[in-house]
């Protein structure tokens, strides 16, 4: 399995993720949110590994401009779900897939292995 960056690339938290990856040495593919879409199944997975309330990202400038009435409307998993695949940088950023199956939300270095 590759190690996997998502993200958007012009977020300075994935540039940081991305630069502090190729400074250790590893390798990462990365799947831009933007140009190739949030994969549903992976969501699933980052949905059940690490909650909805992780991964959604509610400081963000994206959901400010949300309408009111969607964003109370998210209170499970699934209402988060469906935000996160209509409007992608809606989702903490990036998310890494780790080789080993382990899935990180955000730039957290010293929670990855160097």
């Amino acid at each position: 399995m590759d190690l996997i960056v998502y993200g958007i690339p012009n977020c300075d938290t994935v540039k940081k993720a991305r630069t502090w990856l190729a400074d250790h040495g590893l390798n990462a593919v990365f799947h831009d949110f933007k140009k190739q879409g949030v994969p549903e199944a992976q969501l699933d997975n980052w949905l059940t590994d690490v909650g909805w309330e992780t991964l959604l990202n509610r400081k963000g400038t994206t959901w400010r401009k949300l309408d009111v009435a969607l964003q109370t409307g998210v209170t499970d998993s699934a209402s988060a779900k469906q935000v996160m695949l209509a409007h992608a940088s809606t989702l903490k950023r990036p998310v890494i897939a780790w080789p080993s199956g382990r899935v990180t939300v955000g730039f957290t270095p010293d929670q990855w292995p160097a």
